[in-house]
């Protein structure tokens, strides 16, 4: 059938079902919008806001490789077709993103194999920030993770743990990938130490950071990416409003991408506080 055939099938029998639900959408209108404005009740006990933890994706969101990432062009519009239809373009590794197992190993898990239960994670912040606005190559090491196992008791199991270094601040400019006139890279990340402590001592399951990469902006090897991933745990770059969640308490849901073989992917990512 024809592409215009399609549409116009698809727009009549929108018209023939708008009739049949406007009395019954009249009708509960008042109803939903009440239950609308009661809060959320799917919350779980012991969180009372959620925060959306993910930057807004575009063009000209910073890139690790300082090319554009993301790229959206509209094949429908409403005007003409009668709905609105984007082709979008994306290197898996761009925004808000998940690396899965398999961005640093042979045959690690893709980002659609994940499994589920891991996407919903205690979240344990780390901050660095005071360090990071003196030191833009500042890492989280093994004696952050004691100073705030020390404040707020042991990591969780399945937690993830997540480096607030206010990098997220810069997100809008050229210092967010803060590249130097030889082309290296300058913003914190997770020393290698750090990342082999949490995996031999603790249960946490995947990282996170408000920077480019896991690895801080100079590093030279990727240590703490062939750390990490390698052992089937996955890792969130770019997160965002670290600044708004407690040290301890949260709970991360990670709205990760399923497609076949990924090796990560942009994530809608929101904290329930």
């Amino acid at each position: 059938m024809c592409d215009i055939c399609v549409m116009n099938a698809v727009k009549d029998k929108m018209l023939s079902r708008r009739s049949f639900f406007k009395a019954a959408t009249a009708g509960a209108a008042t109803a939903v919008v009440g239950s609308a404005m009661t809060g959320t009740p799917a919350m779980a006990d012991g969180h009372s806001s959620v925060l959306d933890m993910t930057h807004e994706l575009h063009p000209d969101f910073p890139t690790y490789f300082g090319e554009s990432g993301f790229q959206m062009e509209q094949k429908f519009n409403f005007a003409e077709h009668h709905f609105n239809l984007n082709l979008l373009s994306v290197n898996e590794h761009t925004g808000t993103h998940v690396d899965a197992p398999l961005h640093f190993s042979a045959d690690g898990k893709s980002v659609a194999e994940i499994p589920v239960e891991n996407l919903i994670a205690p979240l344990c912040v780390i901050d660095i920030a005071a360090r990071a606005a003196d030191d833009a190559n500042a890492q989280v090491t093994p004696e952050d993770i004691k100073t705030w196992m020390a404040a707020n008791g042991d990591i969780p199991a399945n937690a993830c743990v997540a480096m607030y270094s206010g990098w997220a601040a810069n997100v809008a400019s050229d210092k967010f990938r803060n590249a130097d006139a030889a082309g290296a890279q300058h913003y914190p990340g997770f020393h290698v130490e750090a990342a082999n402590m949490l995996i031999e001592e603790t249960g946490a399951t995947s990282i996170a950071v408000d920077t480019l990469s896991l690895d801080h902006g100079m590093s030279a090897d990727f240590a703490t990416h062939y750390a990490w991933l390698p052992t089937g745990r996955f890792g969130i770059e770019n997160l965002a409003n670290l600044d708004k969640v407690p040290a301890a308490g949260a709970t991360l849901i990670v709205g990760a991408p399923k497609h076949r073989g990924g090796t990560g992917g942009p994530s809608r990512i929101f904290a329930m506080v």
